[in-house]
């Protein structure tokens, strides 16, 4: 598996939201999967697929009569990838300018500041002894 993640598309990201829900699908069943959601027609998402074939984001299983399609990453690894691209192209990098941003901005409630309390101490526990 290739070190540098594929670039995903909004609408990519609805076929593979598909995919990492169930898997390995075939066209048919993510077009039904998405019919709901979208009004795209089904060339539509056989193109979605194509591309996330040649971007190495999707892999086909073709030892069948029908090709299924499965994701070759995570839901965890593009998030991650994706928060990477977003903090580096629209605050240069800069972590702690993109929380302030966030939590200035949004109303928090008593619990989600307690779990974020909990996850700033935990992190900074693992760099205070990362022996650990």
């Amino acid at each position: 598996m290739s070190t540098s993640m594929p670039s995903i598309s909004e609408a990519e990201w609805r076929v593979m939201n598909v995919l990492w829900e169930k898997s390995p699908l075939t066209a048919n069943e993510i077009i039904s999967s998405l019919e709901s959601q979208t009004d795209w027609n089904p060339k539509t998402v056989r193109t979605l697929l194509n591309r996330l074939v040649q971007k190495n984001a999707v892999g086909v299983n073709q030892n069948q009569r029908v090709y299924t399609f499965y994701p070759l990453y995570s839901q965890n690894e593009c998030q991650h990838a994706e928060a990477q691209s977003f903090l580096q192209r629209i605050y240069s990098g800069a972590l702690k300018s993109m929380l302030v941003q966030f939590i200035q901005k949004e109303s928090l409630s008593d619990e989600e500041i307690q779990e974020l309390r909990s996850i700033l101490d935990a992190k900074q526990a693992s760099t205070d002894h990362p022996e650990k």
